[in-house]
This record gives C-alpha cells, sequence and structure tokens, in this order.
C-alpha cells in the first residue's frame, strides 16, 4: 500500500471531531467510506465531511476493494464482530477502546489477529499526545528518584436523568454493550498510560460495587496493581460523588508528578521541594497524532503503537478490578 484509504465503521460522535476528520489531515491517508446502521445518518455525515462512499451494512464497507484499513468507532459490544470480519477481509484494523467487552474477547481478537498477519492497532491514543510523552521522559529519566506509589482518583456526580435518557450516554452505562459503566469508557485511558509507564503487573486486585442504583453498571471501583517493577498504584472511580476530581500523583523519593488525564494540560514536577509546569496546547483532533503513527504502521515506517495483546492486557486488569477472571 501506498496510501491508507480508511473505512470508519460506527462513525457516531467520536469521529466527528476527536478522529475522524484527522484521516485526510496525515500524509499517505484519505478517508473514503464511512458507515452508520442509520443509513440517514451515514449519509449526512459522508456530506459534511465530504467522504465519497456511505454504506449501512458493516460488511459493505468492509468488502468494498478501494477501502484497505478499517477503523472500528462502534460501541464495545461490536468491536470483536467487526475485527475478526475486517481480519478476514486481509484489512488492517484500527479499533477504538476500550479494546472489546472484556478480557475473553479481546484475546480472540489479538489472537486472529496475529494468526491471519494482519495489523492491529487500538486506539489508545494518549500515548501520542506530547503531555504523556514528556511525562514518560520524566519517569524514564529518574527524576523524581526510584518511583514507589502511584495514586489515582477520579470523582464525578452522578448522570441526570435527562441525560440518562439520551442514547447517546445510556448506551455507556448498559453493560451488555459497553462492558461496564463509565469506568469502562474513561479507565482504558488511565490504565494504559499507567502500563504505558511502567510495564506489565505483578499482582491486580480491585473492588465494584453500585451505590447508586441508578443503572445496572458499577457506579463506584477501586483498585490496586503491584507492577513488576515493584511500584504499587492505588486508584478509585466514583461516579456519584457530590463533587468532581481528576488527578493522578506519582511519588519518588526525591519528589513526585501530578498531572490530570482528562481535565488540564499540565504537569506538576517537584523535586526537593522545588516546583516546575509543563504546559501543552490541546490538540483540534485529539487522536491524530495516534492515527499518524498507524498509518506509518500500515506503511511498514514504523512499530505498532499499541498492539492487540497490550491493550487485552488492560482488559484484563478491568476484569480483574470489577470482579472478572
Amino acid at each position: 500500500m501506498d496510501t491508507i484509504n480508511w473505512g470508519i465503521i460506527g462513525c457516531g460522535d467520536v469521529t466527528e471531531l476527536k478522529s475522524g476528520p484527522a484521516f485526510n489531515k496525515i500524509p499517505d491517508s484519505k478517508l473514503v467510506a464511512v458507515m452508520r446502521r442509520n443509513p440517514g445518518k451515514a449519509a449526512d455525515y459522508a456530506k459534511r465531511h465530504q467522504v465519497p462512499k456511505w454504506y449501512s451494512n458493516a460488511n459493505e464497507l468492509i468488502n468494498d476493494t478501494e477501502v484497505n484499513a478499517i477503523y472500528i468507532a462502534t460501541p464495545p459490544a461490536f468491536h470483536e464482530e467487526y475485527t475478526l470480519a475486517a481480519i478476514k477481509a486481509g484489512k488492517p484494523v484500527y479499533v477504538e477502546k476500550p479494546m472489546s467487552l472484556n478480557y475473553k474477547t479481546a484475546q480472540n481478537m489479538y489472537r486472529e489477529a496475529d494468526e491471519n498477519n494482519v495489523k492491529l492497532v487500538v486506539a489508545h491514543y494518549r500515548r501520542e499526545w506530547p503531555l504523556f510523552k514528556k511525562l514518560k521522559e520524566i519517569v524514564d529519566a529518574g527524576i523524581i528518584g526510584n518511583i514507589h506509589l502511584v495514586k489515582l482518583v477520579y470523582d464525578k456526580p452522578a448522570l441526570t436523568a435527562a441525560e440518562l435518557a439520551d442514547e447517546k450516554i445510556a448506551w455507556r452505562v448498559t453493560p451488555a454493550i459497553s462492558g461496564g459503566g463509565l469506568f469502562h469508557d474513561l479507565s482504558p485511558h488511565q490504565l494504559d498510560i499507567l502500563y504505558f509507564l511502567f510495564g506489565d503487573a505483578r499482582r491486580v486486585q480491585g473492588i465494584a460495587t453500585n451505590q447508586g442504583g441508578m443503572y445496572e453498571a458499577h457506579d463506584l471501583v477501586a483498585g490496586n496493581i503491584l507492577f513488576n517493577n515493584n511500584i504499587a498504584f492505588t486508584g478509585s472511580w466514583y461516579f456519584n460523588a457530590a463533587t468532581s476530581a481528576d488527578y493522578c500523583e506519582i511519588t519518588g523519593s526525591n519528589g513526585n508528578i501530578r498531572f490530570s488525564f482528562f481535565s488540564s494540560n499540565m504537569i506538576d514536577l517537584t523535586v526537593n521541594g522545588k516546583t516546575t509546569t509543563y504546559t501543552f496546547d490541546a490538540l483540534q483532533h485529539v487522536q491524530q497524532p495516534m492515527i499518524e503513527r498507524t498509518v506509518s504502521y500500515f506503511l511498514g515506517k514504523a512499530d505498532n503503537p499499541c498492539s492487540g495483546n497490550e491493550a487485552a492486557i488492560i482488559m484484563r486488569w478491568m476484569d480483574i478490578f470489577v470482579g472478572g477472571k
């Protein structure tokens, strides 16, 4: 392939700004087709974004001979089905996070990709943000000394009745579609960055419950990780809180690093009592750096920016946190 001709399965909200426009802004990349089960919405998306073709059937898009790479942006319940269909057609896949409903289905996806020699990338796109690249640079350089502990807190007030009545939000707290609740929607970004920084885990444990009773999924999740390098992590995700909180703190023998995953574009680095703040510009299309790396990987010019095997590890951690195996 000289050019990656993308087809999007599931041209919904996430593709409007976060990802969709980026495909035409990257060298050797074009968005040539989109699919949505509602034909009117598919046609409307194609018209607004100047995409040549649209479909209401995923298999028709997958088998379009002009399309040579597939971006799956549906809810997680459909990730495995469409990934396996694309692999069967021999077309590389860029699939949204969370990778799938659970660890078992995620394993099936990356194993099929490996066995059929088809490239698979998972959209843990924060890895390619300048902020998290800088964070990894600081960690790897040992600037805060030996790292001992990582703490994460994410609190958010409960969804309102109006929000729960909105189908764009309701599916995210329906486990059969999303895999879980808001924890499954948000924590993959956070847990993947922990993996990106510290590697795999020796031990993972967690608890989860539903305290608010407003929907089927868990609204409180807490967990601990002991990484193979002996760094300890403790985190909590509370979606029935009185106020919002979003921070992560990495503590080392000489200082600490404090940052936010969703509400700030800054890193505060404190070493021996002196604090330095790094500020980063917001990205217009948050997935563009990852898509650019993915295009290079599909063209054989770069390594895989986030393999299915790595993303499946995150699914395993999440399953354990909420009481799975």
